[in-house]
């Protein structure tokens, strides 16, 4: 059963005299060749439960997630604010929060059981919350924690690679956000091959600069580009798990972040090929004991982007957090032709809706 989390630890409900701040938000599911999907309004600021930190948003990331989530909403009868990924300042801290103070720079995916990211302020738990790196603008700042946090728990968490792993990791769809980042941290601390797929030069030559040893064409059957797989990382698994069984090894390890049409996993029981899940947003969800890893996995991405260890996922940034330009950001992840991650930085507003 998923652990209570509205709004009530730490509130976007009206009282008197309380502020209110301008956001992008939606009323309901529709798709994205249709105007106005999304729109400019205002809601009231939100105020701290005694975890919750309260953010001004300097830049946010538009995230598959968000498409999804989108379409998967139905009608809302009020605003429901969408957006994973942010970085900005501390503004206001609850009673009992003891990581973070005013003034604090922080970058964090937040929790899929809260309003989102696409406004001027946001709630969110210090747990899940990292400082932010110090040598990177917030937009880029902005395209990490997501991407980041759930190539990690894939890696460390699901897969239980270790520093002195060794073998081959497949990392299927390399030039995405997650495999962006599952690459940069695979080549950094572990002792890992990295296998990337891409199928479009310019693809390749991203997943080669983020560090890929190897890059093989998904648009070709894999089983006949590689052999021997110990790790695989997929988040595209339909109607590849013949293939992926035949280029794994026996005893080896897939995990997935995608949701397969009709899977069919019994291809992985010969070989005894142990399936995991990978959902970034189980800990929020669920509040778990070691919520707070979240944190301190951001913290630690935080140290190697500072030392040079991981470069920013960053494609495309879009000026101005508004419904126009977060309307753009999910057509263009809609796609699905990005290399890397979109962000959206400077919070311009215009065409309130009261």
């Amino acid at each position: 059963m998923v652990a209570p989390h509205a709004e009530n630890s730490g509130s976007n409900s009206a009282h008197p005299n309380q502020p209110f701040m301008s956001a992008v938000a939606l009323f309901d599911s529709i798709p994205s060749d249709q105007p106005d999907f999304l729109v400019d309004v205002q809601v009231p600021r939100p105020t701290p439960g005694p975890r919750d930190l309260v953010v001004e948003i300097e830049a946010v990331s538009i995230n598959p997630v968000d498409t999804k989530v989108r379409m998967r909403a139905g009608k809302q009868e009020s605003p429901k604010i969408l957006g994973f990924d942010a970085a900005g300042v501390v503004v206001e801290v609850g009673s009992d929060v003891t990581l973070f103070s005013p003034g604090d720079t922080v970058f964090y995916a937040g929790s899929n059981q809260r309003q989102g990211s696409n406004a001027e302020f946001q709630l969110v738990d210090e747990r899940l919350v990292g400082h932010a790196p110090t040598t990177l603008e917030p937009a880029d700042a902005a395209a990490l924690p997501l991407v980041a946090l759930t190539a990690w728990e894939a890696l460390f968490d699901r897969l239980g690679t270790t520093q002195s792993s060794t073998g081959k990791l497949l990392v299927l769809g390399g030039s995405g956000g997650v495999p962006s980042a599952l690459i940069q941290i695979a080549r950094a601390l572990t002792g890992l091959t990295v296998i990337a797929t891409a199928s479009r030069p310019e693809s390749a030559e991203w997943v080669r600069s983020l560090g890929a040893h190897e890059v093989i064409d998904h648009s070709h059957n894999l089983a006949d580009q590689v052999s021997d797989v110990d790790f695989v990382f997929s988040s595209w698994t339909t109607g590849r798990e013949v293939e992926l069984a035949t280029l794994m090894k026996p005893q080896s390890h897939l995990v997935l972040i995608d949701d397969p049409i009709d899977p069919k996993f019994g291809a992985f029981k010969q070989k005894a090929i142990a399936v995991h899940w990978e959902f970034m947003f189980t800990r929020a969800m669920f509040e778990t004991p070691d919520m707070d890893e979240q944190g301190k996995i951001l913290n630690k991405i935080a140290d190697m982007v500072d030392r040079g260890q991981f470069k920013a996922v960053t494609s495309t940034v879009l000026d101005g957090l508004t419904a126009e330009s977060v309307m753009e950001g999910h057509r263009l992840v809609e796609q699905g032709k990005m290399s890397g991650k979109i962000v959206i930085k400077n919070i311009k507003h215009k065409n309130i809706k009261q």
